[in-house]
């Protein structure tokens, strides 16, 4: 193949350092000499030479003992009459094979190899998927009020919505939808065309709405934060539009944001448009107070002041909160990996991710952190995996950054419930209630109240929701029912060394 008996060498050094890239970090020095640099009048031998030494340092690193590839670098050196080389040899070689040591035991250590193995499997949380099943409903019914309240008419025909089923996340056609709660929706015929139904906002609907914009109004310093926050944590500190709309109602902006919101914060936000047409949302400036993650609030304000202020000081590293399902808690695989992965070091979402090597546990672990701070910031908690996916290049995120929520069980939640894949963040979630909900999420317990009522006594709920039962500030839901926060599992039933299934089950659901 090579005339040249040099170039064969090379050739077949090439042909090594690819099958045996580790054997390559422990005698590249040696391997780049004897190539570059063979003996006088012995070129006709180097190729034969050289291929003896990779087979015999590739056979010694499959024995991977230490005393065989020493001998034999040394060895196969000395045969090349680099006599002085080859007692140096020997000493680099060892000091070589030792820092691999030490490098291969803190590889283990930081890239956690071995425990990387472990696949959790997926076990079903019925108080979560209740919740995202009710609201599911509540996102439809709200989206749909929005719209009734942008069109002209102050209404919407069953033809206009006919088509929207799939944009509203519904397992039913729409004109049912709107019809199971007569409580928010009001039919009526319209004026030409008897055959076709129409619907309006009720007077309880028109109620709420108006103080939800009363909350928009009063909370709107901690909606600018919010979407400040998830433009800090991009590459660019920009987000296309057709990825930020979706997530409008997890984020809690309100419907008009792009009017209202963004006109009247200059100084936070602005309008742009690519190359290709496509309008973006940009962050005008940097606002230093908001780059704190919402887990470092977490230590922060925590009794353990101390480990925060160690954490500051680069002393410790910030723990994710875990709350595993049943049966995950007491396995030794389990624990060791996740007391590995919470001992590497924190790196703030809105740090500058991009000199990190995208396969090493520290990008893992960054990636955690930025999924865990984007659902940290939608006030219920929780959003839909396309969702976070129309962001992955903005976020430097990996092409299958979505496995992350079926490798930490302990820190987020992956459900299959009404037809799509949606993910949740554990921690804010306690027996099936929000722990912290924001006054917005307060406001749409109430509307889901009052889509109950009359989803239950259909027509007659209109008289048995008075105003005054609507304007308190808590609603009691009598139909809730606490579920148990997961299936129980056996002792043994957690954890295998093979790769879950379940990861391909969730990339076919979407």
């Amino acid at each position: 193949m090579f005339d040249d008996p040099v170039q064969a060498g090379r050739f077949s050094i090439r042909t090594a350092i690819y099958a045996h890239p580790v054997t390559y970090s422990i005698t590249h020095r040696h391997l780049h000499f004897a190539a570059l640099n063979p003996p006088p009048n012995e070129a006709a031998r180097t190729c034969e030479t050289l291929e003896t030494l990779v087979g015999t340092i590739s056979a010694g690193h499959r024995r991977r003992t230490q005393a065989n590839a020493t001998v034999c670098i040394g060895d196969v050196l000395a045969r090349m009459s680099f006599r002085a080389e080859a007692a140096q040899g020997r000493l680099r070689c060892r000091r070589s094979l030792l820092l691999l040591h030490h490098h291969h035991h803190h590889h283990q250590h930081r890239q956690c190899r071995s425990i990387a193995k472990v696949r959790l499997k997926w076990v079903k949380n019925r108080s979560l998927d209740h919740v995202i099943d009710t609201e599911t409903d509540l996102k439809a019914a709200c989206l749909l009020k929005d719209a009734i309240k942008r069109s002209s008419t102050g209404f919407l025909t069953a033809k206009s919505v006919a088509d929207w089923q799939k944009a509203l996340g519904l397992t039913v056609p729409v004109l049912r939808f709107l019809r199971r709660y007569p409580t928010l929706f009001h039919e009526f015929p319209h004026a030409r065309y008897a055959g076709l139904p129409c619907f309006k906002l009720t007077d309880a609907a028109l109620l709420l709405d108006s103080q939800e914009k009363s909350i928009h109004q009063k909370y709107e310093h901690d909606t600018v934060e919010r979407l400040s926050k998830v433009l800090m944590m991009t590459k660019t500190k920009t987000v296309p539009l057709q990825s930020l709309i979706p997530l409008k109602w997890d984020l809690g902006l309100p419907d008009n944001f792009m009017k209202v919101l963004i006109p009247n914060h200059p100084d936070h936000f602005r309008f742009v448009k690519a190359s290709s047409g496509d309008a973006y949302l940009k962050l005008v400036n940097w606002p230093e107070s908001y780059a704190v993650s919402a887990l470092e609030k977490r230590n922060e304000s925590n009794a353990a002041g101390e480990e925060y202020r160690q954490f500051k000081r680069g002393q410790t590293a910030l723990a994710f909160p875990m709350n595993f399902p049943r049966g995950y808690g007491a396995q030794k695989k389990v624990k060791a990996w996740m007391e590995e992965f919470q001992k590497l070091p924190y790196i703030s979402p809105y740090e500058d991710s991009r000199h990190i090597d995208p396969s090493s546990d520290l990008m893992e672990k960054r990636v955690v952190g930025v999924l865990h701070e984007i659902l940290s910031l939608t006030i219920h908690k929780k959003t839909k995996r396309n969702y976070l996916r129309s962001l992955r290049e903005e976020l430097n995120l990996p092409h299958k950054f979505t496995r992350i929520f079926t490798r930490y069980p302990g820190i987020f939640y992956l459900s299959l419930k009404c037809k799509t894949t949606t993910v949740a963040l554990r921690e804010g979630y306690r027996r099936g209630k929000l722990v912290d909900p924001h006054p917005l999420v307060r406001l749409r317990e109430k509307f889901y109240y009052v889509m109950r009522t009359g989803l239950i006594y259909r027509g007659k709920g209109l008289g048995m929701i008075p105003q005054e039962e609507i304007l308190l500030d808590d609603v009691e839901d009598e139909t809730e029912q606490e579920e148990s926060e997961g299936e129980e599992l056996g002792a043994n039933e957690g954890c295998s060394e093979e790769t879950s299934e379940m990861d391909d089950e969730f990339d076919d659901q979407e």
